[in-house]
């Protein structure tokens, strides 16, 4: 089997809410998202996806999503989309960094494999180990009482695990947490995400403020150094994300003792290959993990299912359901919450078939 072509559209996702905001004053109205499709000799195709949350939250942006692929394809062609390890190796070599670009890709082999093989990706990454995944709800970044609203909006929907987004001023991000907590129920578990946003300071103060809440805090700071002083003087459960990014940094945060949770995001990590060897490390090492992406819609969100899904449940913090947040269907098949949790398709592959007709033209043609 070989790859003889790629093709990428760009496509809009809109929000139910309008807008999805968070630490720095940013925010998207409509994400940009790339479906990637990889052709081979024998008819058979896979589908991946990629979106960036914005051009300022990590070094990605959309336009650069497609912009990498019109350099990366043409090396691709001719290659077995079933040799996984090798076909990364190929892209590392092409493409020198810039995963995102290359995550799509790999999403679509992995939708190859499983088609050929006739299993579900879950069953590829490691085995299924459950009907069903635990979902949380992020919760944008706006007035207090609303956010709390928001909350106790999403828990009558079934959500039980609530990411909020805070990371600015830090007497309002005190009274964020403290007016969430207040709607919480036994059981509902908490995690404030500052998204890099506070300086090591203001994090302190934070985190004094609230001593004798049940949170836990995420990425608190730019820097690893900062997040680790942070965690160094407070008793509540620490996530890391931003600084994840490679096999490097978490055997440094576990031997630090950095963080008791990590965010494994697909696209930042360059594809399911790779993500999925940071989720062995962290069974490995003991190490609780959000599965999850930067954005995305179907296709994504079918990803992150099947990844959660062939993840020991006991070390499954978290997933969600990207395809929940706005109106547009991408793909038919794709997982649907059903009171807080999802479940990955059955069908070979990745069990999505996107309504490719619905894209218009593509933005990236090779082969």
């Amino acid at each position: 089997m070989r790859i003889i072509g790629v093709t990428a559209w760009q496509v809009d996702l809109p929000l139910h809410e309008g807008s999805y905001k968070w630490s720095g004053g940013k925010s998207v109205a409509v994400f940009d998202s790339t479906v990637v499709r990889v052709t081979t000799d024998t008819g058979i195709e896979g589908f991946g996806e990629v979106c960036p949350l914005g051009p300022a939250y990590l070094p990605a942006y959309a336009n650069g999503v497609r912009a990498g692929l019109k350099e990366l394809a043409p090396k691709l062609l001719g290659e077995d989309p079933t040799q996984l390890l090798k076909l990364n190796h190929i892209m590392d070599a092409a493409l020198k960094g810039h995963p995102y670009v290359k995550s799509a890709i790999d999403m679509a082999c992995w939708d190859i494999l499983g088609k050929v093989s006739g299993l579900p990706v879950c069953v590829l990454l490691g085995g299924r180990y459950a009907n069903d995944v635990v979902l949380y709800r992020a919760i944008s970044q706006i007035d207090p009482d609303a956010m709390a609203a928001n909350v106790a909006g999403y828990r009558a929907e079934g959500y039980r695990k609530f990411q909020l987004k805070v990371g600015g001023d830090p007497d309002t991000d005190i009274a964020r947490i403290q007016a969430v907590s207040g709607v919480l129920q036994p059981g509902d578990r908490l995690v404030a995400d500052a998204n890099t946003g506070w300086l090591q300071h203001e994090a302190m103060r934070v985190v004094r403020g609230v001593r004798d809440v049940d949170v836990y805090i995420e990425q608190p700071c730019l820097t690893y150094a900062e997040c680790l002083a942070v965690r160094r003087n407070t008793t509540h459960p620490f996530v890391l994300d931003e600084n994840i990014d490679d096999l490097g940094v978490l055997v440094k945060g576990h031997a630090d003792g950095a963080m008791d949770v990590v965010n494994l995001k697909i696209s930042k990590l360059g594809g399911l290959t790779k993500t999925k060897q940071a989720r062995d490390l962290c069974v490995s090492l003991g190490i609780a993990m959000t599965l999850e992406d930067s954005w995305g819609g179907d296709i994504v969100t079918a990803a992150i299912a099947h990844l959660a899904a062939s993840t020991p449940p006991s070390f499954q913090f978290s997933s969600t359901d990207f395809n929940s947040y706005g109106p547009r269907v991408i793909a038919d098949g794709a997982p649907k919450r059903v009171n807080g949790r999802m479940s990955a398709s059955t069908a070979p592959g990745l069990g999505v078939s996107p309504r490719l007709g619905e894209f218009g033209k593509p933005a990236v043609e090779v082969g």
